[in-house]
């Protein structure tokens, strides 16, 4: 499961809306690619589909949608939002990741 915080659920809908996206039906793809400092990265975007291959949770409002192959890495995941001056934005406080980079946008296991 991936749990969604309430800060980063508001901002979630908020964005959503912003993009012409409906939170109430459309989903946010949490995902994991190749790359970034520390081996792997998170990728985050919306989507109105689903996929074969997609577990899908809902948390705070928000669905949540991810690849089974991502999942495996991202399991017990919190998504959270920092905000303000010294905010980073979307953060994944992940259980799994061994390390981080600084900027907390990539990991490895």
């Amino acid at each position: 499961m991936i749990k969604v915080s309430d800060t980063a659920s508001k901002k979630i809908i908020a964005m959503m809306q912003e993009d012409g996206f409906d939170a109430a039906k459309d989903y946010v793809r949490v995902g994991v690619k190749s790359g970034g400092c520390s081996g792997l990265s998170y990728d985050l975007k919306f989507d109105k589909e689903i996929g074969e291959n997609d577990k899908i949770f809902e948390d705070n409002n928000v669905k949540i949608a991810v690849e089974k192959k991502s999942f495996l890495y991202l399991a017990g995941t919190i998504l959270e939002f920092s905000g303000g001056l010294n905010g980073k934005g979307f953060v994944f406080n992940n259980p799994n990741a061994q390390r981080t980079c600084g900027c907390g946008e990539s990991f490895s296991l």
